[in-house]
């Protein structure tokens, strides 16, 4: 079931890539985040972990929930531009999405051996990905989505490379999820005084 949770997960995001319309980037991040904590609740169950267990759970409320509300809040208050088309043309990134996949399985082969190697490789594949989506926009609230889908590309990463995830490293990725909406506070208050 975690492969079905993860395969989603990277589906989601290449389809979020591919959104040029705010609304729905911020639907595609809380469904990424949704098969996230999913794929890590499956996974924790599987192991044992209960420390997992609650980390999928605090991303299942916050990251697929809060967060995306917050986010359609902001955007709603601050009157944000719906239309966020790409720097980079769709041609180009239908070529550059595989290329990421294709080089990442290719240098973790000789590395890792395995059945976590699979993951391993979708979980770097997942932060090319999410780097992409955060330099291909302008737009202050995708640049912000592609930051939080790093952070759930680093979970992802952690979940899989370590086979279990001590509660530690998933309070430093929360920490960071605090800087993300002190960042996100800051831009909107330069922004708002530019208006």
């Amino acid at each position: 079931m975690t492969n079905f949770f993860i395969g989603m997960f990277l589906s989601t995001l290449i389809t979020a890539m591919l959104t040029t319309r705010l609304y729905r980037l911020i639907a595609w991040y809380a469904v990424n985040s949704l098969f996230l904590a999913l794929a890590a609740m499956s996974e924790a169950v599987r192991i044992q972990d209960e420390a997992m267990l609650i980390s999928a759970l605090l991303t299942l409320v916050l990251k697929s929930a809060l967060i995306p509300y917050l986010l359609k809040h902001f955007a709603v208050k601050f009157q944000a531009e719906r239309n966020i088309t790409p720097s980079i043309k769709v041609q180009y990134l239908i070529i550059l999405i595989p290329a990421i996949l294709v080089f990442t399985f290719y240098l973790i082969d000789p590395i890792i051996a395995g059945a976590a190697k699979n993951y391993i490789s979708l979980a770097i594949a997942s932060l090319f990905l999410s780097l992409v989506l955060m330099i291909e926009h302008r737009n202050v609230f995708a640049k912000v989505i592609g930051f939080l889908s790093l952070e759930n590309a680093l979970f992802l990463l952690a979940m899989t490379a370590t086979e279990g995830m001590p509660m530690l490293i998933e309070l430093g990725i929360f920490v960071d999820l605090l800087m993300a909406v002190v960042i996100l506070n800051l831009l909107f208050k330069k922004e708002a005084s530019h208006v």
